[in-house]
Parts: C-alpha cells; sequence; structure tokens
C-alpha cells in the first residue's frame, strides 16, 4: 500500500494513534463529526481572510480579533490568504493538487516583503498550553521552496482568543535539520503504509472520545 500526501496534521494524527489514522484517513470506514469548536474555527478562518483580503467586515462575534488583524493588513509585503502549498518527493515545489504532490500544507496568512517572510496559522483555541511548533517548521520548509528568494520566514502561531503569540525565526541554514527531523516522522507513516499494521496506541481520550468503536480500548465498543 502506498502512502499518499501527507500533511503536518496527518503526521499528528498517526502518531497520536497508528489504529484510528487508519481508519478515519485509510480504510475511513469511520469518521468524526464536527464539533461547535471546530465549526468556530472554520467559521473564524473564512472571517479573517475576507477581512485581510477583500476588506471585508467582520461578524460582529468577531471583532474582538479587529485590532491584530488590522495590525496583520499593515504589514509591508504582498499578502496571500488561505494559502496552498505543495512539494514533490524531490522536494520541489508543486501545485496542493498537483499528481505528484507529496506533502500539502496552506498558510492562513502569508507576508512576503523581499528576501524576507512571515507565515502565520490562527489557532481559536482557549489556550496556547499545547502549542506546536512543528506545523511552523514545515511552512518554512515550503516557504523557502516556494519563495525562493525568501532567506528569512518569521512563523508564528497566533492564539486570537488567549491572546498568545507562538513565534519561531528560520533560516535556510536550519532547513537541513528540520528535514531530517520530519523525514523521520515520515518514514514511520511511511512504514505503516507498506506494512498495513496500524497499531492503537491507547490514551485517555479513547473511552469516551474516539471514534473508533470497535477498538478494544474504545468505552462505547459494546
Amino acid at each position: 500500500m502506498s502512502s499518499p500526501a501527507w500533511s503536518f496534521s496527518g503526521i499528528k494524527s498517526f502518531e497520536s494513534c497508528p489504529k484510528k489514522f487508519y481508519h478515519l484517513k485509510v480504510a475511513k470506514d469511520y469518521s468524526e463529526p464536527p464539533t461547535t469548536a471546530t465549526m468556530y474555527g472554520t467559521e473564524f478562518h473564512l472571517a479573517a481572510e475576507l477581512y485581510i483580503r477583500d476588506n471585508t467586515p467582520l461578524p460582529p462575534h468577531f471583532d474582538f480579533a479587529m485590532p491584530v488583524l488590522e495590525k496583520l493588513k499593515s504589514m509591508e509585503g504582498e499578502k496571500l490568504c488561505e494559502y496552498e502549498m505543495g512539494l514533490t518527493e524531490n522536494l520541489d515545489p508543486c501545485g496542493f493538487k498537483d499528481p505528484k504532490v507529496w506533502w500539502r500544507g496552506i498558510a492562513d496568512l502569508v507576508i512576503i516583503n523581499g528576501t524576507r517572510a512571515k507565515v502565520l496559522d490562527y489557532k481559536t483555541g482557549k489556550s496556547a498550553k499545547y502549542a506546536d511548533k512543528g506545523q511552523l517548521e514545515l511552512m518554512a520548509l515550503a516557504m523557502f521552496k516556494h519563495f525562493p528568494l525568501v532567506e528569512q520566514v518569521d512563523a508564528g502561531l497566533l492564539f486570537v482568543i488567549s491572546k498568545d503569540f507562538i513565534t519561531s525565526k528560520y533560516t535556510l541554514a536550519d532547513v537541513p535539520a528540520l528535514w531530517e527531523k520530519w523525514m523521520r516522522a515520515y518514514n514511520q507513516l511511511k512504514s505503516s503504509y507498506a506494512t498495513n499494521v496500524w497499531n492503537p496506541r491507547p490514551s485517555g481520550l479513547c473511552r469516551k472520545h474516539c471514534a473508533v468503536t470497535e477498538c478494544a480500548h474504545n468505552g462505547r465498543n459494546t
């Protein structure tokens, strides 16, 4: 079984529980219904995109984010909202839906200003306590490929509700080590596809929150 294009969220889902990943992403015999939190996040992302790109007023319940979004709008550089990026297995840039796409990701906001770039991802969770900068690493790696004049990427996770801003800076010198790290993670996923072995990884979330009710660790399998 060959592995399809991967992403940061896919890798994190696989690392959390290979068995759950298999049922949701490979066999697709289970699905997770949208939650209030995910629907809120989707709505906010669209509102932010329209506000920055088209000057569409924010819905009143998102007015709290206007100061930070206005600050982003005022920054110098070309702004690209919900920017889709793909890479081939040779790490060449390609389209998000290109037949040869190997990795794909979407940046909520990209700002290109000469040899410097910013890449941002909006988060609507209530806390930045468990923020994962891995997403920023992969976005920076893709940015260097899609914008070859860029020499530095300032990346950030913008938690619009808790008003936390988790940032990292990446330069071309960081690229080899970052790819080494992510290739190790990808190769574990690739191995499961090759062997068709998807072992469960039980956690405290299994009994009440996992959609895969056939799993022995799920508390709703009776």
